[in-house]
């Protein structure tokens, strides 16, 4: 069994997730890491930043409201992704679509439990044909817009009772989620700037034009998301798999079994390589990134030793496993980095890096300052390290 140490591994994440050398466009990255990581707007422009040769803002908007030749839909993990109009129906039919049955049940649910309808299925029913017939009729359409086609919209659900979460949430917020799982619907341009997330709803096959690919089996599905994963993500363990598709043991093994891997040491440890893969020998080079909260390197493996020193993930994580910006040297994580409110990036080691280190680390944060210009991106999701950075 061919042996792969750490710095081999980190080797192989510089060069297939565009981090040692930039690729050309934003679609050969969101294609070669298997979709960029979404649920906070800014993540996908700053994880494309760091790997696209000049990269600006307008790329990625090109890319995703005038190509369509990306979109922004619920993925992996129940998370959402920017990915290529090619590996689309693929992750609908073996991610997205897996959550909509439950998601239906679970509106229904918190109908009848608060008295909106005496008949929940059919009201639930009802309520998704008048918001998919409003949204036929304008094209596109905020939620805002759709709750004046169909009132029913604006009422409000409550949610959490009992815990230290519970609030209220509107009808249309479960509803076009609902429709968006089911892969009725897709989230364009949204208002506000590049950072918002008031996003505009269109119907999916309206939205591609007649340029989405056909529908895969589930099987031949399972089975090409797990090729993809392993082409840019492997070695991984089968655990690492099962957390990053948010599959079942069962559906993991299904989707291996058809495929011809090889397993590899890890040092202690056996995961898998696709079939002629497990051959690459090269160092990690000398290349300094800032990476943003939640970037899809920094969150594709469960097991991630190889590139990140375990004692420093209890400061760069939240409790719900949402990673903080982060700076890398060599191919590991070394660092976090956050703006402060006057937009200045402030950042913060966790080791010894080297002149060397410290002299690439400075020029990426003067590069990304740059690129930032007056803008301020302040993470969804704050960790220990950034509440610290922003003291």
């Amino acid at each position: 069994m061919r042996r792969f140490s750490d710095a081999q591994r980190r080797a192989r994440l510089q060069a297939r997730h565009h981090l040692a050398r930039p690729a050309s466009d934003v679609h050969t990255v969101a294609g070669d890491l298997v979709g960029l990581h979404a649920t906070d707007p800014a993540t996908p422009y700053l994880a494309a930043r760091a790997r696209v040769a000049g990269f600006e803002r307008e790329d990625l908007e090109a890319a995703l409201y005038v190509d369509r030749t990306l979109g922004r839909i619920l993925g992996m993990r129940r998370t959402m992704f920017v990915v290529p109009v090619e590996l689309l129906p693929g992750v609908i039919a073996t991610c997205t679509r897996i959550h909509g049955d439950r998601e239906h049940r679970r509106l229904e649910r918190m109908v009848d439990e608060q008295g909106i309808a005496d008949d929940p299925s059919a009201f639930v029913g009802l309520l998704l044909d008048e918001t998919m017939d409003a949204l036929m009729r304008r094209g596109e359409a905020t939620a805002a817009e759709l709750k004046e086609d169909v009132p029913r919209l604006d009422e409000r659900i409550t949610f959490g009772e009992g815990t230290d979460w519970a609030g209220q949430v509107g009808l249309s917020t479960r509803v076009l989620f609902l429709l968006a799982t089911q892969s009725l619907i897709i989230r364009g341009r949204p208002g506000g700037t590049w950072k918002s997330s008031l996003y505009r709803w269109a119907p999916m096959d309206a939205w591609f034009r007649g340029t989405l690919p056909p529908t895969p089996s589930d099987d031949e599905a399972f089975a090409a998301l797990a090729r993809a994963y392993l082409s840019s993500y492997g070695p991984a363990t089968f655990d690492d798999v099962v957390w990053w598709t948010g599959w079942n043991k069962t559906q993991t093994r299904t989707a291996l079994s058809s495929l011809e891997l090889a397993e590899v040491d890890l040092g202690g440890a056996t995961a898998l390589v696709l079939s002629g893969d497990a051959t690459e020998r090269r160092k990690p080079r000398a290349v300094a990134n800032l990476l943003p909260a939640l970037d899809p390197t920094a969150m594709g493996w469960k097991v991630r030793d190889h590139y990140l020193d375990p004692d420093d993930a209890a400061v760069l994580f939240d409790r719900n496993g949402n990673i903080a910006p982060t700076i890398w040297w060599e191919g590991r994580i070394v660092g976090a980095w956050m703006q402060d409110p006057a937009g200045e990036i402030r950042w913060r080691l966790l080791g010894d890096v080297g002149a060397d280190g410290v002299a690439a680390i400075e020029a990426e944060v003067a590069a990304t300052q740059a690129w930032l210009g007056d803008d301020r991106v302040i993470p969804r999701f704050r960790t220990p390290i950034d509440r610290e950075l922003g003291a």
